[in-house]
């Protein structure tokens, strides 16, 4: 039987003990890995060991597999309603919502970040997803087609059956639920692979799954690294899907094991480096709030954060006056990520630490400058100066390359054609954020950026309703509104004959 783990929580934000199992969630029983070993997990505040979990392998992957799909053949997929799938996700959404505290604490914890940023965007919005989700499960559906008045054509859409989910460590919770969401909407049950750095909300969502009413097997999770279950998931013949969201060096390797194994269907959201651009005729005091935001919020661990932040020579000098003093307020409300007042939280571990820190160094060999920042805070745990850099080329690795941290680049530019130019030479095309008072010209900027995403006047406000995923090699597929449903069915033509003759 796999252990339990309890954390005594005796902070300002919260209080309380909150325990969580640390084995593998399969077939609605918690058991013990097969094979693998156990995965130190940290407080990324102060880099001490939190509690240590089970790590599976590839026989755990089988042994999940085959448990989804017997749920698939027997109780699930096609042989539930729409609806039950769908009053199972709004249980589970109720009873997040009623550990709503519990879960934002392990998510602080765990991953590092602000406990109020926490609880409003990573676990409401987790039960927002499931609710949508929820109600668009008994509205999947296919269409009649008129072919001729000897025939009857129409289509259903039909899940896909067993699918793979292996989600990042920026946004655990999040994550979780826009790919279960709408897979388990569809019909699909799911093995879902946490983030060896960050399951423990996870884990503890795993305990929900049985009260919520989903029958056994629908979703079951298998912690481990990407190496042993992320790969074991990418090429077992018997999933016929996987959803990635994480790096585009990891997603590439996901592609070639789906093809070089059953050609599973893919859905990959992976990095960027999105452009912010300003123009002269911007509300430059809000344009300044929302540049903050958009490269500083979780600690510039968001895959759409506006990175390379061009402004129009006109306001440059006053933005970059105005910016640097908002990130030195950052630097100065840096810490403990339950304190009150905090805003700036730690990176998620030594290894993101030490890479960031690493594109700090390459921007000033290569010969940008520090404006401000560029220094660790503190001398525990991973804390990274918010950090501005200016004098920076095209060429350099922290112009070109996602540095997933605190870290933005400022550009002065003249015209709209040149900063289009810019922003666009970029390998990624996830985001963009554009900020200019004129709607005809903020309207043709946006058109012209090379990005599935483009925020005008703000930036990073995700919808549940508004199809999130990116251009170029920033991944393929959409997640998030009715559009993610279309990732996770098949289109089956049904030709009825009721007339021809031969």
């Amino acid at each position: 039987m796999p252990a339990t783990f309890t954390y005594n929580f005796d902070t300002a934000a919260y209080k309380g003990a909150v325990t969580i199992n640390t084995g593998l969630f399969i077939g609605g029983e918690w058991v013990d890995p097969i094979e693998g070993e156990l995965i130190e997990i940290r407080n990324p505040a102060t880099d001490e060991v939190i509690t240590k979990v089970a790590g599976g392998g590839k026989a755990d992957v089988d042994r999940a597999v085959q448990a989804a799909k017997k749920a698939y053949k027997t109780t699930w997929g096609l042989k539930t309603t729409g609806r039950e799938r769908g009053k199972a996700l709004a249980k589970l959404a109720d009873l997040i919502e009623q550990n709503l505290d519990e879960f934002t604490a392990l998510e602080s914890l765990n991953v590092g970040k602000v406990y109020a940023n926490a609880k409003h965007v990573d676990v409401t919005g987790t039960v927002t997803v499931l609710r949508y989700y929820a109600g668009w499960a008994d509205k999947i559906h296919g269409k009649t087609i008129e072919t001729g008045e000897n025939k009857f054509a129409y289509t259903r859409h039909e899940p896909y059956g067993v699918v793979g989910s292996i989600i990042p460590w920026n946004f655990p919770m999040n994550m979780l639920a826009w790919k279960i969401g709408p897979a388990m909407a569809c019909g699909n049950t799911v093995v879902l692979k946490p983030s060896e750095f960050t399951p423990l909300t996870a884990l503890r969502l795993a305990d929900l799954v049985n009260e919520a009413g989903f029958p056994p097997g629908t979703l079951n999770i298998v912690n481990g690294y990407g190496s042993s279950v992320g790969q074991a998931i990418s090429e077992h013949m018997q999933i016929e899907k996987v959803a990635f969201t994480g790096s585009t060096l990891t997603g590439r390797r996901i592609m070639k094991a789906a093809a070089d194994s059953n050609l599973k269907a893919v859905t990959l959201e992976l990095g960027g480096k999105s452009p912010t651009i300003i123009f002269d005729d911007a509300d430059l005091e809000q344009a300044i709030k929302w540049a903050c935001m958009g490269i500083f919020f979780n600690m510039g661990q968001v895959c759409t954060a506006g990175s390379r932040i061009f402004v129009q020579e006109g306001v440059y000098d006053k933005f970059l006056e105005h910016f640097t003093a908002a990130a030195k307020g950052l630097a100065e409300k840096t810490g403990d990520p339950f304190a009150s007042g905090t805003q700036h939280g730690p990176l998620v571990s030594q290894a993101q630490f030490d890479r960031v820190m690493s594109y700090i160094k390459s921007g000033k060999e290569e010969g940008a400058t520090v404006h401000t920042g560029g220094e660790r805070h503190g001398d525990k745990g991973f804390f990274v100066q918010p950090t501005i850099f200016t004098d920076a080329h095209p060429g350099m690795k922290i112009v070109q390359e996602e540095i997933f941290g605190p870290v933005g680049v400022v550009i002065k530019f003249k015209t709209e054609e040149e900063v289009i130019e810019q922003a666009n030479d970029t390998i990624y095309g996830l985001a963009s954020h554009i900020f200019s008072e004129n709607t005809s010209r903020a309207i043709r900027v946006a058109h012209a950026i090379e990005s599935g995403m483009v925020w005008v006047n703000c930036a990073n406000t995700v919808e549940v309703n508004v199809p999130f995923g990116g251009y170029k090699q920033s991944g393929n597929g959409r997640e998030l509104g009715e559009y993610a449903l279309e990732t996770y069915t098949q289109v089956k033509a049904v030709h009825i004959n009721i007339g021809q003759k031969l």
